[in-house]
């Protein structure tokens, strides 16, 4: 449970991160800057990734033998 959590913050940080990296969100110091366009793609995938590997070992736990 706790990678899908961490997954979601991460995938949400990157997408903030993205939104003030194209200019969407406007009031910060990283508006505007394209890097941060790219830091919060990569942090965003990173999230995807954490919260899927935690989805796919939640699931093969509920499907040990004896429950």
């Amino acid at each position: 449970m706790v990678r899908i959590v961490a997954g979601v913050v991460l995938f949400l940080l990157g997408a903030l991160w993205i939104s003030q990296g194209t200019g969407a969100m406007k009031g910060s110091m990283m508006s505007g800057h394209g890097q941060y366009t790219v830091l919060g793609i990569v942090v965003a995938l990173i999230g995807i990734a954490c919260a899927l590997w935690g989805w796919r070992a939640r699931g093969r736990r509920g499907n040990a033998p004896g429950r």
